[in-house]
């Protein structure tokens, strides 16, 4: 792709936000992902004090920083169109020191969701390392990347191949 084709960028390369004016409203969902690796005396030392440590209940707290995240995408990216989210649903599995964030959002509108998947997932993300970190600064974040999305001119499942 060359750079005259990307939609964020005018006839003189300069960066605008595209206009979706014309675009038909549309049910717009998009899923991503993020995984949190903690090191192994970390994930066991969460997973004894059930995910509490001093500074509340790890969780929970990544959870809500998640959805805040995916809700306050546009004033973090800057050519993103701020939209009003129908759902943000944050599901956090821990599977042994792995923890896998998937986020899950939908609207109706006349642009996609991705963004605001990635963003809830990553804001997760850092939000557990945040929680986390006095207990070791060895906790790697991996494999952000979007799971699907359905809407628009084009519905992708989670390989990013067309469904």
């Amino acid at each position: 792709m060359t750079t005259s084709k990307l939609s964020h960028l005018d006839d003189a390369q300069r960066p605008q936000m595209v206009d979706v004016g014309g675009k038909a409203v549309t049910r717009r969902t998009a899923q991503a992902q993020a995984e949190v690796v903690f090191p192994a005396e970390v994930a066991a030392q969460l997973h004894g004090a059930g995910y509490i440590t001093p500074k509340g209940a790890v969780l929970t707290v990544a959870n809500l920083a998640g959805v805040m995240g995916a809700k306050a995408t546009s004033q973090l990216i800057p050519l993103c169109h701020p939209l009003a989210l129908d759902t943000c649903h944050i599901d956090i599995a821990m599977d042994g020191e792995v923890a896998r964030i998937v986020c899950t959002v939908s609207c109706e509108g006349r642009t996609g969701v991705e963004m605001e998947a990635l963003t809830g997932a990553s804001v997760a993300a850092l939000t557990l390392y945040d929680m986390c970190k006095a207990m070791s600064h060895d906790i790697v974040i991996r494999e952000l990347r979007l799971l699907r999305k359905t809407g628009g001119k084009s519905d992708l499942d989670y390989r990013g191949e067309p469904a």
